[in-house]
């Protein structure tokens, strides 16, 4: 087990999940993708944002989507429901794509959200396989990033999209830690946006929208913050990242204040 899969790996989240379902009164044989909310969905802005970037991307329904890094599925359940999307999940994290399985099976989407264990540097399909790639929130766990713009390239029909929901590194440094991807930073690989957008242009693809949305995400990360002494809800980021939840987000939220972190939307066009 790498670096990037100890960190996110609880060993038990299946049960967690499930249990903390249960005592909120879901019907755990039959979900729906509301009930998982406030777990599934580990990035800035919740759905509302997979929609802004399926839009921003021009993603259409029937399309075929290679959602990298997906986790749980959260996004890759949207696209689906919402898009009308058929969604194949590539994660490093094995626990993330046995969970998200199971998950997405008690919803009856399995048809429509598939999950593959797998790594970004070297994507498990055959050439031109996608009509979209998407990335939200994955990245920063991605060293060689010029490897996974090259696989993502490849796995991509000709015109296919690239969309993008990502952490980058802003203009003060050094980021803070913990954060929800790194406890110290051994796992985090952050490039600023300006290299990382000419890096994507250099892999061959063409820029059709490029968005900073650092302040929106700041404030929704204030919004969701835990309250210093309050309760723990059952269902939430903390059953992903344990006891370091807290600070992780109140360390995201510093980050993005202080312009350590920038949050970017974008899409790109394969030619």
């Amino acid at each position: 087990m790498n670096d990037v899969e100890r960190h996110y790996t609880r060993g038990d989240l299946g049960s967690r999940i499930l249990h903390a379902l249960e005592i909120t009164g879901r019907n755990v044989g039959r979900l729906r993708p509301e009930d998982l909310l406030p777990v599934d969905q580990f990035h800035a802005r919740g759905r509302a944002a997979v929609v802004e970037v399926a839009r921003l991307a021009g993603i259409q329904p029937g399309w075929q989507v290679l959602d990298v890094g997906g986790g749980l599925g959260g996004p890759a359940r949207v696209l689906a429901t919402e898009m009308r999307c058929q969604v194949t999940v590539l994660d490093l994290t094995d626990e993330f794509v046995r969970v998200g399985a199971m998950l997405t099976e008690r919803m009856d989407l399995a048809c429509d959200v598939h999950f593959r264990h797998g790594s970004a540097e070297h994507m498990p399909f055959i050439d031109a396989r996608f009509d979209a790639v998407w990335t939200q929130h994955s990245t920063m766990n991605i060293q060689h990033k010029e490897r996974l713009y090259a696989e993502a390239y490849r796995v991509l029909r000709p015109g296919g999209r690239l969309a993008m929901h990502e952490i980058v590194a802003g203009p003060v440094q050094p980021v803070i830690y913990p954060a929800p991807w790194s406890a110290d930073g051994s796992s985090s690989f952050l490039l600023p946006a300006s290299e990382l957008r000419e890096l994507i242009k250099g892999a061959g693809f063409r820029e059709l929208a490029w968005e900073d949305v650092t302040q929106p995400s700041l404030e929704w990360f204030k919004r969701v913050a835990p309250v210093p002494g309050a309760p723990k809800p059952p269902l939430g980021l903390h059953l992903l990242l344990g006891d370091r939840a807290a600070d992780a987000i109140r360390g995201q939220i510093t980050n993005l204040a202080e312009q350590r972190l920038q949050v970017i939307q974008a899409a790109f066009e394969r030619r």
